[in-house]
């Protein structure tokens, strides 16, 4: 969950960590709208390519954005900065993968791209489950597990898929 100190932050401070958190939020909800569009779009030039550039400046917007929130509240979202590194690579990865598609690149670009959305999935269900009528009454570790264990074989299955096609 995401947690701000109040009394810690200065009203200014707070008012802008309260915006970063507006525009981490919105960059959040452009990233699960554009990558479902990448994912169901054909592989080819055109929806494809234009659902993942939305979705990796969005990522880059929800990453610098985790980074600033928590360097501006250390004491209560240090997490933030360390999360926001490790799923940004997963998209960094994928994304440049598609771009310099060197020797085998389909498999970085699928893992790596499917492994950012997990992540991001995985955080917007952890930070909001506590406000879902009957999944707020589950063990909220739960929650951070589900999305790998439902994503991970699909990277599996897509990456099989593509490896004997030996296209996208």
């Amino acid at each position: 969950m995401l947690h701000f100190d109040e009394d810690y932050l200065t009203k200014g401070r707070l008012l802008i960590f309260k915006t970063i958190l507006f525009i981490h939020i919105c960059a959040g909800a452009i990233c699960l709208i554009s990558g479902i569009g990448a994912m169901s779009s054909k592989k080819k030039r055109g929806m494809h390519t234009i659902c993942g550039e939305i979705y990796h400046s969005a990522y880059v917007v929800v990453f610098v954005t985790s980074l600033t929130m928590a360097i501006l509240n250390w004491e209560s979202s240090a997490y933030l900065f360390f999360i926001g590194i490790f799923s940004y690579s997963f998209a960094f990865i994928g994304y440049v993968a598609g771009k310099k598609k060197w020797k085998n690149w389909i498999a970085s670009h699928i893992s790596g791209m499917l492994g950012s959305y997990i992540a991001i999935c995985t955080a917007i269900l952890v930070v909001n489950v506590s406000n879902i009528t009957i999944l707020n009454e589950w063990n909220p570790l739960i929650f951070w597990f589900l999305p790998s264990i439902i994503g991970s074989p699909l990277i599996l299955l897509v990456g099989k898929k593509y490896k004997k096609s030996n296209s996208i």
